[in-house]
């Protein structure tokens, strides 16, 4: 995938993974739209780089996707690059929680419904583009659930299975579909320090980018980049390990 040239919009990119990718998207000579929930933190990205067009809406509304798709594709018509990237992770046992169940849903809501409502909305639009890609964030734990997040792993395993299909669904178009496996990474995902022994973000973006660049269509780094690529004895060797520890 070439970096330069693009039209990309990054829904959560106003922090961590998200505004990294902008960062590299932007520096590599693309034109880079981001939204999220919080107005203030779009603002200081924005500050941060004075390039970047921002838009505040949360994905966890059917409403506000709908808006989002109309806004982006009138005010940007050359859009060409969706990056699914929004997610929330909600931490602690699932027996456990005794959350509404509203608050509960938004996990699945930002993490699932999202991106398959995003993706099921500009597809007509990316299909008009002479080069476009979808680009979805999913996760290590798809592949080897934390029990400390059950749901956030089970959203993203929904999210990889999704990306398969879809990559196959538009094989013979103009429009790729690449999958971003994250592991830990030192952001405030899940909570404000929980990430700090994360890989850090800037090395995980740099690889990333590099490996989008050369067109590689599901990248890991570190350790997500051997669970995606583990055995099922791996796996649940993997999964034993992780989950004994919490």
């Amino acid at each position: 995938m070439n970096l330069a040239g693009n039209t990309v919009l990054i829904t959560g990119g106003a922090s961590g993974i998200g505004l990294a990718l902008a960062e590299r998207f932007l520096k590599a000579g693309s034109q880079v739209i981001v939204c999220g929930r919080r107005e203030e933190k779009l603002q200081e990205a924005q500050r941060l780089h004075p390039g970047l067009q921002t838009k505040v809406s949360d994905v966890a509304s059917e409403a506000d996707r709908i808006a989002l798709f109309e806004w982006a594709t009138r005010e940007f018509p050359k859009l060409n690059v969706l990056v699914n990237n929004a997610g929330i992770q909600r931490r602690g046992n699932f027996t456990e929680d005794t959350a509404s169940w509203e608050e509960r849903r938004q996990e699945i809501a930002i993490n699932v419904e999202a991106p398959i409502h995003l993706s099921a909305l500009f597809i007509p639009h990316l299909k008009q583009q002479k080069a476009a890609a979808i680009i979805n964030v999913s996760s290590g734990l798809a592949f080897t659930p934390g029990t400390f997040a059950s749901v956030y792993s089970a959203t993203k395993a929904a999210v990889h299975s999704f990306t398969m299909s879809l990559r196959h669904d538009l094989s013979e178009t103009n429009v790729r579909v690449i999958e971003i496996v994250p592991p830990a990474v030192n952001t405030d995902l899940g909570g404000e320090g929980i990430h700090t022994m994360g890989a850090p973000v800037e090395e995980f973006a740099d690889s990333i980018t590099e490996r989008m660049a050369a067109g590689e269509l599901e990248i890991g780094y570190g350790r997500s980049e051997k669970a995606r690529k583990a055995s099922r004895e791996e796996i649940d060797e993997m999964f034993r390990m992780m989950n004994s520890r919490t």
